[in-house]
């Protein structure tokens, strides 16, 4: 976490918090939600999203040189010794390339942990309608959906595509290459809907003082 743009801090515990009246209390909350909202689903997230899936790909694409080298039905020296140069600088890339998709699904994480912590002090019909953010969820739901269905076409194409001499060497990049995408589309599309359902029940009107949130019956005395 860059200590440049750290993440709003979690709301004080509820035996040291001090705002003045309810006003107060909503306005910082307003503020948290909407910049955990940005880091969670904005602009900033979306690109790093998928420049980390574009260096996966990079990387892998400059190993596959490698494999289909290896995996063809002759074993050629010059592309052999250019697949372990371009292996080199391709592991090079996915070295980066998965820390920073480590590193932005920890971001997530403690950034939905603090979300949930600020949305559950209070309710705030404006501030809870943009927390759940509609268009951002449909849009990372989409492009995700769009990487699962290329990764289940590519998963089957290149194995059906393949001929004897293409060798193991592009089925084994072909499946990599699928792998990856359904990782990136699994991980979006989860995020997506995650979101939506957390926030949709967090927003939601609470239920009335006297009646059970499960059963809706008055509880017992």
């Amino acid at each position: 976490m860059s200590p440049r743009n750290p993440l709003p801090p979690p709301p004080p515990p509820a035996d040291v918090q001090s705002w003045p009246d309810r006003d107060a209390r909503l306005a910082d909350r307003a503020l948290a939600l909407d910049e955990l909202g940005r880091r969670l689903f904005g602009g900033g997230r979306l690109v790093t999203f998928l420049l980390s899936f574009l260096l996966l790909q990079l990387g892998w694409g400059l190993v596959g040189v490698l494999l289909v080298s290896l995996g063809g039905p002759v074993l050629d020296p010059i592309m052999m010794l250019t697949g372990l140069v371009t292996a080199f600088f391709g592991v090079g890339v996915l070295v980066p390339a998965v820390w920073l998709t480590v590193r932005g699904l920890r971001r997530d994480r403690t950034a939905r942990e603090r979300l949930v912590r600020w949305a559950a002090l209070d309710r705030h019909g404006p501030t809870d309608a943009r927390l759940r953010a509609p268009v951002l969820s449909v849009c990372w739901l989409l492009l995700s959906f769009a990487l699962c269905g290329l990764g289940l076409w590519t998963g089957f194409a290149v194995p059906a595509g393949a001929t004897r001499d293409d060798g193991y060497g592009l089925v084994a990049y072909g499946m990599g290459v699928a792998l990856i995408l359904w990782i990136t589309g699994l991980t979006g599309l989860t995020k997506a809907v995650g979101h939506y359902r957390l926030a949709v029940r967090l927003t939601g009107p609470r239920p009335p003082a006297g009646r059970s949130a499960s059963s809706g019956l008055p509880r017992p005395e």
